[in-house]
């Protein structure tokens, strides 16, 4: 297998890595990776305290090169799941930014410093530049072990093994056209497939490079598209940030207008924040569709239309059909019949760990189960409607996706954020409940009038039968809306 990171192993005088005043070539981060790697070389697993710093990515790229498994770790996780990931995984070492201060469980594991200012692993490596970096792995040897969000129990760790990564990355430089010629930027953490391998080893294995906000801004994002950066990916709640303050800020849509790709994932991205953010800008938003155990299964390409609610269509390699509840494929691209997705390809996960039952469990004859709910356009494209679990309704004889009509509802002018569930009904079997936070808590659009507008944009059958007002939606990390919490 090739390198991963090609330009580390170049030494290219090329930008790789900036976290606000601190920066790295790529020549520079293969020293200090490579250093570090040289300290961790023959670990069973080490885990990185994922905090947005430059640190936790020469964290991570030094355990690449070594080829030791690499445990993120979000510092906001709690004491049972965190205890819980630290016994499942069982790291021989952590490593951190130097002066983070680590959760007890952690702390009691040898520790690492990061922090390339001053450190101790660039001072060592200052007179070795020349230093061969690792060979190269095997490519089913595993890269990371990714937390799932335990949403039905604890956390799994998803083991990603390098082919995972680099399949996923070249599938990506494909459809987006990403050069070394690419600056991204991004303030998505570094804890999960979204913020740490799409956002910081994409760019690395491309040769480009990023820089990190460290914590998301609207005038962040305009001062770098505005400087060079070519490049955002965000999730839909920095993107309705976005939204929100182009009316008044002329130089977000300006620098908008210049970015070369707009990317959203991890959550749909609302209709209305496409069409408000391409009337300010020209630019439209795509969206890509992935998970922790696929990594990237879709997205609208660069050279494609870029179509708002959908997650346009599987990347290269990638294997993807659609089956309905007795497992039979689903071979209709009318863009209406529902059915749970189905992938296999290079990108896949190895196993969960130490979890040989529920890994098993997620297989159909090599085709993973995603959960997730989806209808196939003519042409292709395909359009997430929800999850199999809490997102497929089942009312009055008809499956409907909550994805579709949540989007109906946030075009209403009255609407702020909705989710919609499903809820047991003697009549229906289940009945349409529509969660919504009114832009006017004074003077909300009622349950009638919402009920009619789902109608007239779908059907009858789909329309909301009972309608909650809240204050806001529960959302977890990464902005997703927890539908389990609404009716906890």
């Amino acid at each position: 297998m090739s390198p991963l990171f090609p330009a580390l192993a170049a030494r290219s005088a090329r930008p790789a890595l900036r976290f606000g005043d601190q920066a790295l070539s790529h020549a520079e981060l293969a020293t200090a990776a490579g250093a570090l790697a040289a300290r961790i070389a023959g670990a069973p697993r080490v885990a990185v305290w994922a905090t947005p710093t430059l640190g936790t990515a020469v964290g991570v790229v030094a355990a690449l090169l070594a080829g030791v498994p690499v445990v993120p770790v979000n510092p906001k996780t709690g004491e049972r799941e965190l205890t819980h990931i630290v016994t499942d995984s069982s790291p021989a070492l952590v490593l951190a930014e130097r002066g983070a201060e680590l959760p007890p469980i952690l702390a009691e594991l040898a520790r690492l410093d990061t922090d390339i200012t001053g450190s101790t692993e660039v001072a060592e490596a200052t007179d070795t530049v020349d230093r061969a970096l690792p060979a190269e792995p095997s490519p089913e040897s595993p890269a990371l072990i990714v937390y799932t969000s335990g949403t039905t129990g604890p956390p799994k760790g998803v083991v990603l093994p390098r082919r995972a990564v680099a399949a996923t990355l070249d599938a990506l430089e494909d459809a987006w056209r990403w050069t070394e010629d690419d600056v991204l930027v991004h303030a998505l953490p570094l804890f999960h497939v979204h913020g740490l391998i799409l956002g910081i080893l994409g760019p690395l294995r491309r040769g480009g490079s990023v820089r990190h906000l460290g914590r998301f801004s609207t005038d962040g994002v305009a001062r770098e598209l505005s400087s060079g950066a070519t490049m955002l990916f965000g999730v839909p709640t920095m993107y309705h940030r976005i939204a929100e303050a182009l009316a008044d800020d002329p130089e977000l849509a300006k620098a908008l207008t210049g970015a070369r790709l707009l990317v959203s994932g991890s959550a749909a991205l609302p209709v209305h924040d496409h069409e408000r953010i391409g009337a300010a800008t020209g630019r439209r938003v795509i969206e890509r569709y992935g998970m922790t155990e696929t990594l990237m299964n879709t997205s609208v390409r660069a050279d494609g239309e870029p179509r708002a609610g959908t997650v346009g269509v599987p990347l290269a390699g990638v294997g993807l059909r659609l089956v309905d509840e007795a497992g039979a494929e689903i071979t209709a691209y009318d863009g209406d019949t529902v059915g749970e997705i189905q992938v296999r390809g290079p990108n896949l996960f190895t196993e969960y760990l130490n979890r040989p039952d529920a890994t098993e469990a997620a297989f159909d004859d090599g085709w993973f189960r995603t959960g997730d709910m989806a209808i196939r356009d003519p042409d292709g494209y395909v359009r997430i409607v929800g999850r199999k679990a809490t997102d497929l309704i089942k009312s009055g004889g008809y499956k409907i996706g909550a994805g579709e009509i949540e989007n109906v509802l946030l075009e209403h002018p009255g609407v702020r954020e909705a989710a919609v569930t499903g809820e047991p009904d003697e009549d229906l079997g289940e009945r349409i409940v529509a969660w919504v936070v009114p832009v006017r808590a004074d003077a909300p659009p009622s349950a009638e009038e919402l009920a009619a507008h789902v109608a007239a944009q779908l059907a009858s059958h789909k329309r909301p039968r009972t309608v909650r007002y809240l204050q806001a939606l529960p959302r977890n990390d990464m902005g997703k809306i927890m539908k389990r919490a609404l009716h906890d």
